[in-house]
């Protein structure tokens, strides 16, 4: 596949930025941003009307059936983007070697839903390093070979060598991702190792969580930013910061990122999305709006876009 062909500004109005969560099912959503009670089909339409992406973690630990990825494309708006996860035994038991025939049957099963799986996120192990860039190279190509123009690719790599200035290896990395028009996805941590953690979910996410130099580089026209924050909403909030403008430049640039917002216990994070959305948005006025959200009764103490 070609080098994608840099992005050109675009008018006001059709400026794009996609926000989401982890996940689009969470108990404790439901009555504090979402409608009490929701049954399985309903979790998804009610998310979309908060947030227009959702991160597909579920598809890195295992297949869901055709009949749940067809559920899932009749639940979903046309406009709404889901970034699934390419399964761990590609990523991580394969190491991306030899693994034709099971991204085959992967993009195939997620082929109902069309544009909605437009980006496809390639999530590697820290043990995958420099000396494995040539497995990435013949991955990214032969990926596009098995699906001409239907996905995009976004990879997230953990080695710490990859984050080195000036380094070969950075250098490699970006030319592997720039020659197939892949972008290089950001794990921003910053925030949630910027101060020892003071709640149990807090210092189980200092344990799993991976703590590297951040990079706010977009090699293609639709760039991922995975930010983690505290569960304190302010802490969050002033984390992300040094984002707004980045985020801005890229949609004027004619960029189209997405910018998923986690937090230890995830119990904001909807509305965190949303607020990370209001601010670039005031930062870029034509971005467009987010979807009107699903009643709930908004308790006393949740996010409010006017606070910050």
């Amino acid at each position: 596949m070609p080098t994608a062909p840099p992005p050109q500004p675009r008018s006001v109005g059709t400026v794009e930025l996609r926000v989401g969560c982890a996940m689009w099912a969470y108990r404790a959503w439901q009555g504090r941003f979402l409608p009490e009670r929701l049954s399985r089909d309903e979790q998804l339409p009610a998310y979309a009307t908060w947030c227009n992406a959702v991160e597909g973690n579920t598809t890195f630990y295992g297949l869901p059936s055709p009949a749940t990825v067809a559920a899932w494309a009749e639940q979903s708006p046309p406009w709404f983007r889901f970034v699934f996860k390419v399964p761990r035994t590609i990523t991580h038991e394969r190491r991306l070697r030899q693994v034709d025939d099971e991204t085959r049957r992967f993009l195939d099963l997620l082929a109902p839903l069309g544009e909605r799986a437009e980006t496809i996120s390639v999530q590697l192990p820290p043990s995958f390093g420099p000396g494995d860039l040539g497995a990435l190279a013949t991955f990214v190509r032969r990926f596009h070979v098995l699906d001409p123009g239907r996905h995009r690719l976004a990879v997230e790599v953990r080695h710490r060598a990859f984050f080195e200035e000036c380094s070969v290896a950075r250098r490699t990395l970006r030319r592997v991702l720039t020659d197939e028009g892949a972008d290089w996805i950001t794990f921003d941590s910053t925030t949630l190792f910027a101060s020892p953690p003071v709640s149990e979910a807090e210092r189980e996410a200092w344990q799993q969580k991976p703590r590297l130099p951040v990079h706010r580089e977009a090699l293609s026209d639709r760039p991922v930013v995975r930010f983690m924050g505290r569960d304190d909403v302010a802490a969050t909030v002033a984390g992300w910061q040094p984002w707004i403008p980045v985020v801005a430049r890229w949609l004027l640039e004619g960029r189209v990122p997405t910018v998923f917002v986690h937090t230890p216990d995830n119990v904001d994070a909807p509305q965190l999305a949303r607020l990370f959305h209001h601010q670039v948005r005031t930062a870029v006025p034509g971005v467009a709006p987010l979807p009107s959200p699903a009643a709930a009764p908004a308790p006393a103490d949740a996010v409010q876009e006017t606070l910050f």
